[in-house]
């Protein structure tokens, strides 16, 4: 089976980028989208996938996606009120494990939504602990941090910024210490991998980014995780997906 996730930063701009035809080639058993920044569910005929979508109230913001061969036994889309109205979470249960599709807050240039977002984290971190008494859990999607120095091209210079705060990378590490696998950083030790590049300064060129999109999974699914990569030389976001290959 192979899962892939990806920040589209727009599902409209990215098709025009080039995406169906990039699904179509890479054929994943599910894929999770994240910033899809649409106002209603698309009218778009995905070929050989079911799709679910929950859809931001505001206009041409946040949202996340997931098309799937195969039907969930279940689905979640609810966190909390506080929380809903953004269109961040998809949860879908399968045989053998939930899987969890989720856009974390960004907490903004200057941090004006950090609180929001560590209430976010905690949310979704009691959610996914519910979820794991059921089954084993693989959560995805863009998580708006990078959690250690290696992770980020420039870290001294934003350590008091937006993905890379303390708290932000506390609260990672935390819940990564209460039975979660980062699968990338399990599988790859080197540097220089991201999934983020500003636009700005020819960033993706040079390759100064971040790596903020994750595939985390409950530690007794790691035996059946085969490798987990990350696209790098995929355009059409700002984003690159990654892949998780996993034994069904």
């Amino acid at each position: 089976m192979e899962i892939v996730s990806w920040n589209v930063n727009g599902l409209r701009a990215c098709i025009r980028n080039g995406f169906l035809s990039w699904l179509e080639k890479e054929n994943p058993d599910i894929a999770c989208l994240q910033e899809l920044k649409l106002s209603e569910k698309p009218d778009i005929t995905f070929k050989n996938y079911l799709t679910y979508w929950n859809i931001s109230k505001r206009k041409g913001y946040s949202g996340v996606g997931v098309l799937t061969k195969t039907k969930p036994l279940k689905v979640i889309d609810k966190l909390g009120k506080e929380f809903d109205d953004e269109g961040r979470l998809l949860c879908l249960r399968f045989r053998d494990f939930w899987l969890v599709n989720a856009y974390f807050p960004n907490a903004g240039r200057g941090l004006p939504r950090l609180d929001f977002k560590l209430r976010f984290n905690r949310e979704i971190e009691k959610l996914i602990k519910k979820l794991e008494k059921e089954a084993p859990v693989i959560i995805t999607g863009d998580f708006n941090v990078a959690r250690e120095e290696i992770d980020i091209a420039n870290p001294k210079q934003n350590v008091k910024n937006a993905g890379f705060t303390p708290e932000e990378r506390e609260w990672m590490n935390s819940f990564l210490e209460k039975g979660f696998i980062d699968t990338f950083r399990y599988f790859h030790k080197e540097g220089g991998n991201y999934t983020w590049w500003t636009y700005r300064f020819h960033a993706r060129e040079r390759n100064i980014g971040w790596r903020i999109d994750y595939f985390v999974v409950s530690k007794k699914l790691i035996r059946r995780v085969k490798d987990s990569i990350i696209l790098k030389d995929v355009k059409g976001s700002d984003h690159c997906p990654i892949k998780l290959i996993y034994e069904s």
